[in-house]
């Protein structure tokens, strides 16, 4: 009677290890993935991530932003001459090189807002060479080693853990696996949500470039620039997460305590997330861009 038990027993709690085993490698498989996703779409240019919304972003720039960008334009350059002229003593001290400077600065005023698209996506190409280059250095290390890690748990705890221990322990992995598919969703949001912004971004460049040779309405190009290259450079505060996030996941330890090591990289998971969400913020502070 005792040996049909302690198999019933053994039957039990190998389909417990089973259900548990099963949460852990989800789990950990949802984390590497989500990782190495970060890391491949934040280094892509806007034209590389989808070719198709590109193509739909240009054209909307060329064929609708850039008439109102010549209507401004054209504002724009009128009264900046009206300003050089009034500016000389209410043309009492008339010189006739300002009409050269007004020619200068209304030729690379044109200049600028034909070459718009060009110069605005070379400013994510170089943000995608420095997320690229970060990359570079942080490859190989944003992954667990998922068949050790559960070997590990496997040999050191699982197997000496009672029925009523198992089942606590799979209710926990499943909570946290779950949880780690919330943050995944979450991290998702971030990175598409970034690419969005600067499709955004890059669809009506032509309007605030058209303001930049002017000193009053200048500072709306010049702001606009600002918010260019921190969108760009956001990129590389997200690598610079994900490579912090790696170092303090590949050093927690299991064998110690499982359920430390459980909820330590449930905590990680979550200051990643909370981390993402706060790039772009940070990549404003530094560029001063609002």
């Amino acid at each position: 009677m005792d040996t049909i038990v302690d198999k019933i027993t053994e039957l039990i709690k190998e389909m417990l290890q089973g259900w548990v085993l099963t949460n852990l490698d989800t789990m950990f498989t949802d984390v590497n993935t989500k990782v190495g996703t970060i890391a491949s779409e934040v280094s892509r240019t806007p034209s590389a991530w989808n070719a198709g919304i590109f193509n739909m972003i240009k054209t909307l720039s060329e064929n609708v932003m850039i008439p109102i960008a010549g209507m401004i334009i054209s504002f724009v350059v009128i009264y900046e001459l009206i300003t050089m002229v009034i500016d000389k003593n209410n043309m009492h001290e008339f010189d006739t090189s300002l009409f050269f400077r007004f020619l200068f600065k209304a030729c690379i005023a044109v200049m600028l807002l034909s070459k718009t698209f060009d110069i605005v996506v070379a400013v994510f190409d170089v943000g995608s060479s420095i997320v690229n280059s970060a990359a570079a250095h942080i490859t190989g290390s944003t992954s667990l080693d998922v068949t050790a890690t559960l070997q590990s748990m496997f040999n050191s705890q699982l197997s000496s853990m009672s029925i009523g221990e198992l089942i606590g322990l799979g209710m926990e992995t499943m909570i946290i696996s779950m949880c780690m598919k919330i943050m995944s969703v979450l991290i998702t949001v971030i990175v598409y949500g970034r690419m969005i912004e600067i499709y955004l971004y890059i669809s009506v460049a032509p309007v605030p470039c058209a303001t930049v040779t002017n000193r009053e309405w200048g500072s709306i190009g010049t702001n606009y620039f600002k918010g260019l290259c921190a969108l760009a450079f956001q990129g590389f505060f997200i690598m610079v997460c994900v490579a912090i996030y790696a170092v303090l996941v590949n050093s927690v330890s299991v064998a110690a305590n499982l359920h430390t090591a459980l909820w330590s990289v449930a905590a990680y998971t979550v200051i990643l997330c909370f981390s993402l969400f706060k790039t772009g913020s940070l990549a404003k502070s530094v560029w001063n861009a609002h």
